[in-house]
């Protein structure tokens, strides 16, 4: 038997012509993406402005999906990470991070990934597919639920930092920004939104070309080309001078300032020189760097860099470059909460369900 199309796998054109094909006046597309993307509905029943005749013809043509956490860990420090199985023996992870004022979603765009950077637990997963718009959303709606179950507070930002290539899969990722910030949608402002790449050049210029609204970060980890090879495998055929040229146009159009992400690795990346090479590259474009402590995954060659080269690091930016700079602690330590960990160890991951 063939498998029903997903209702919510349609775009808005698509959803209109759909309705028509089916007798129904194109009005209708918005009650039903009101249901779909606002209210989160699980099923044409719930529709109860939908004529019934309506909500069976739907029933009986297409399939409206939702994926909901399998298996969650509650930190000591308030976050909250969760394993969403997609389909048997595919599972995709996502994290509630509380800070002060902030409750911020660390969302997956992919099931697996395909660059296989050194330092990072999914890198050891194969890449199994995309998610859908729909897929992504899921994982913002049930992580803002857990933001007012656990700390009684809205969620305030999302990050596209969790697994997968996000500019991988860069139509349906962009769809659930339009959803997560559109009405009928979430109605997020996309300035609370980050979309996190470990750096494809033309993706970045794409990005630039279509004006997008919400924040980039780029995943640097190591401003010299030699370096970054060893622990980006993507850096061998998107290297820092296309980086550079992307960001700079990217900056160009959407006079956005860019994140550099950057993992201190001890012993790696994090001495003096190091930092004055990211100082050098981040010139570029008005930017800001997030220094990230490291979470050391299982059988990693790499550890977390010693607390006061963490601190000449960042007095090097801060004091000699004039950068604006943020060291982000270490979170979740009591669970498993490096990237692609929760997936790794899950059961449906390891094909034991």
């Amino acid at each position: 038997m063939t498998a029903m199309t997903d209702i919510r796998t349609l775009d808005d054109d698509a959803l209109r012509a759909a309705l028509v094909e089916l007798g129904q006046p194109a009005f209708r597309s918005k009650q039903i993406s009101e249901w779909i993307w606002t209210k989160g509905a699980k099923g044409f029943s719930e529709m109860t402005n939908l004529p019934q005749g309506l909500r069976e013809s739907l029933s009986g043509t297409y399939s409206l999906s939702s994926i909901a956490p399998e298996e969650e860990q509650v930190s000591r420090d308030g976050t909250v990470k969760c394993a969403f199985p997609i389909e048997p023996g595919k599972v995709v992870e996502g994290v509630l991070i509380p800070a002060r004022d902030r409750m911020t979603a660390c969302i997956s765009s992919q099931v697996g990934c395909s660059l296989s950077c050194a330092f990072c637990a999914t890198g050891r997963l194969k890449l199994l597919r995309n998610l859908t718009a729909g897929e992504i959303v899921d994982q913002v709606r049930h992580i803002a639920r857990l933001a007012e179950r656990h700390h009684q507070h809205a969620l305030t930002n999302i990050v596209y930092m969790g697994m997968g290539e996000p500019l991988l899969n860069y139509r349906n990722v962009l769809e659930s920004v339009d959803r997560i910030t559109g009405t009928p949608g979430l109605g997020m402002s996309p300035k609370r939104i980050t979309v996190s790449t470990a750096g494809i050049a033309k993706m970045i210029h794409k990005l630039g070309d279509d004006e997008v609204k919400f924040n980039l970060a780029l995943s640097l980890h190591a401003a010299q080309d030699e370096k970054r090879n060893q622990i980006m495998e993507i850096n061998e055929t998107n290297d820092l001078s296309r980086l550079r040229d992307a960001l700079v146009h990217f900056h160009e159009k959407t006079g956005t300032r860019v994140t550099f992400e950057y993992i201190l690795l001890g012993g790696f990346n994090d001495d003096v020189e190091d930092a004055r090479d990211l100082a050098r590259f981040a010139s570029c474009v008005p930017c800001k760097v997030n220094l990230i402590e490291y979470n050391p995954i299982d059988d990693a060659a790499f550890q977390k860099a010693d607390a006061t080269k963490t601190d000449e690091f960042r007095d090097v930016l801060e004091n000699k470059f004039n950068m604006v700079v943020n060291v982000r602690r270490s979170r979740g330590e009591d669970i498993d909460a490096a990237c692609g960990q929760l997936a790794n160890k899950n059961k449906l991951a390891n094909g034991q369900a």
